[in-house]
């Protein structure tokens, strides 16, 4: 499998006001669900409490070492971000495909970024149909957001996705951030159950840490140092490894 960051990948540049200081909410969004294969469901899932440093300490050397038998309890004892994927595309056998993406600060309501996937494109006239494969197309993203990023403290994301034929009893995915090799965040979401041919729609709620003055500074003066894992699993098993890395100097 090739690394990520030798690839290009997309730049996402995300702008957004200064904002105060972290501050409660003024009110609580209800939690709404709802099904069907046309709207899909909507779920609103907040992270689990995981202490990570209680996880016995493993290497991605030794992950990989474990072939296809990778669990959620194997990554949350990781202790740097992977420089490789541990699992292969043709891994998702669910045929699970996100297809929308929306960032918006909580406190305000302010969406602060959207995209959606475009519909299926065909080969480009003239690519050769035998060479090598870029096993991290679709699954590597580049973001730049502005400084004040950093002060907020409550960020929902919105995904949409759609599953094949196959349902999907326990849908989850943890997400890994680290600067210069610091874990700053573990966030751990549930998406529960998926019946076949659905599309579904839910927020992640993303309570960030306060960082320091000086840790704000870093990571503005080091751009894309910041860097992420996204593990998704299926009945404990992973099927899907997704990789970002951040710059937060948009507009300087």
């Amino acid at each position: 499998m090739n690394g990520s960051r030798n690839k290009t990948a997309p730049i996402l540049n995300i702008s957004h006001t200064d904002t105060d200081s972290c501050s409660e909410p003024t009110h609580r969004e209800r939690k709404s669900v709802g099904g069907g294969r046309g709207g899909g469901m909507l779920k609103k899932l907040k992270s689990r409490r995981s202490q990570t440093e209680k996880w016995p300490v493993v290497t991605e050397d030794e992950l990989r070492a474990l072939g296809g038998d990778i669990t959620p309890d194997h990554v949350l004892g990781l202790r740097a971000v992977t420089e490789d994927y541990l699992c292969k595309p043709e891994d998702n056998i669910f045929n699970i495909d996100f297809t929308r993406f929306k960032i918006r600060d909580l406190e305000t309501g302010t969406v602060l970024f959207e995209i959606a996937k475009p519909p299926q494109a065909g080969p480009v006239e003239g690519e050769d149909e035998i060479g090598e494969v870029d096993t991290s197309a679709g699954r590597f993203v580049r973001y730049q957001f502005t400084p004040a990023f950093l002060k907020l403290c409550t960020v929902g994301a919105t995904v949409e996705f759609t599953v094949g034929d196959r349902p999907i009893n326990s849908f989850r995915m943890i997400e890994r951030h680290y600067f210069q090799g610091r874990l700053l965040k573990n966030f751990d979401f549930d998406f529960g159950f998926c019946i076949p041919n659905s599309r579904n729609t839910c927020e992640h709620i993303y309570e960030f840490p306060q960082l320091s003055d000086d840790t704000i500074r870093q990571m503005v003066a080091h751009p894309y140092e910041t860097r992420s894992d996204s593990f998704y699993f299926v009945d404990n098993k992973l099927i899907m490894h997704n990789k970002a890395d951040y710059a937060y100097n948009g507009g300087l």
